[in-house]
């Protein structure tokens, strides 16, 4: 199976999952107790934690967009090439920001908490014969 059949297959059975919870990236200098991020980015400039709002908001933590928390459930290779493109893509072209988190076994997108419904929507044609995401 090359690239293609592969990325066609996966995106047939994308299996998203939509945590209805607002998530947020929050800023911070290191993971404080109680934090239980979903990921956790170490930069130069400092650490960013993607967490529930609550959370953020119960420890202090500053942050600026609101987001919804996406899992797209189909299991993908990290080196299946052409996934993240085809999402955010997707999503994109329907006005609508994404960042993609890939883990070893899903990947995460983080889009527009008030928009959340219509990201499900977008990505939810994706894979199916004549649609147009």
């Amino acid at each position: 199976m090359d690239d293609d059949d592969g990325l066609d297959a996966l995106l047939a059975d994308l299996d998203l999952r939509l945590d209805e919870a607002p998530y947020v990236f929050a800023t911070a200098r290191s993971v404080p107790a109680g934090a239980e991020p979903v990921a956790v980015v170490t930069e130069d400039e400092g650490t960013t934690l993607v967490l529930e709002r609550s959370a953020a908001d119960r420890l202090g933590l500053p942050y600026a967009a609101v987001a919804a928390h996406i899992t797209v459930g189909a299991r993908s290779d990290l080196d299946l090439v052409g996934l993240t493109a085809v999402l955010s893509g997707a999503l994109a072209a329907a006005g609508l920001f994404a960042n993609v988190i890939a883990g070893a076994f899903h990947d995460h997108l983080f889009v527009p908490y008030d928009r959340r419904h219509e990201a499900m929507a977008v990505l939810g044609r994706l894979g199916r014969p004549g649609s147009d995401a």
